[in-house]
């Protein structure tokens, strides 16, 4: 079993929606991002860091530094079900291929359309397939 998804199951056994990971190049960093809908604090990444550390002593996993975060209010939009969850909300797109010569799309999420996500960029609605999406994230408003 891969260390991501080892930890996409120890944190969704823990009642935890695992956002991302990533790793240094090296593999000796592992930064893990957390959410679930009422928000999380300081408590719960303690929490998910504690239980990850001994799970990764008893998996002979190697690394040398554990983060566990929120992924914060610009969080990154890395499935399908995120564009449905968010709907409404300001996001930024960059596309790993180019439509119509631009990679880059500011708009607000509509949702999902035969899994494809839609945002809203003025008056025009784009649709991207979630595969050809580079980055995405949400943009926080105040």
């Amino acid at each position: 079993m891969q260390v991501s998804e080892l930890i996409e199951q120890t944190v969704a056994g823990m009642g935890y929606e695992l956002v991302d990971v990533e790793t240094s190049p090296r593999g000796r960093l592992l930064r893990i991002f957390i959410d679930k809908p009422e928000g999380i604090g300081v408590e719960d990444c303690a929490s998910v860091s504690n239980h990850l550390t001994r799970l990764f002593a008893v998996e002979n996993v190697d690394y040398d530094r554990l983060e566990v975060s929120s992924p914060g209010l610009d969080r990154a939009l890395k499935k399908a079900a995120d564009f449905e969850r968010f709907a409404g909300q300001e996001v930024q797109i960059k596309l790993r291929l180019p439509v119509a010569n631009q990679r880059n799309f500011s708009g607000t999420i509509v949702g999902l359309r035969e899994g494809r996500a839609v945002v809203k960029v003025g008056e025009i609605e784009h649709e991207f397939g979630i595969e050809g999406i580079d980055k995405a994230r949400l943009v926080p408003r105040f």
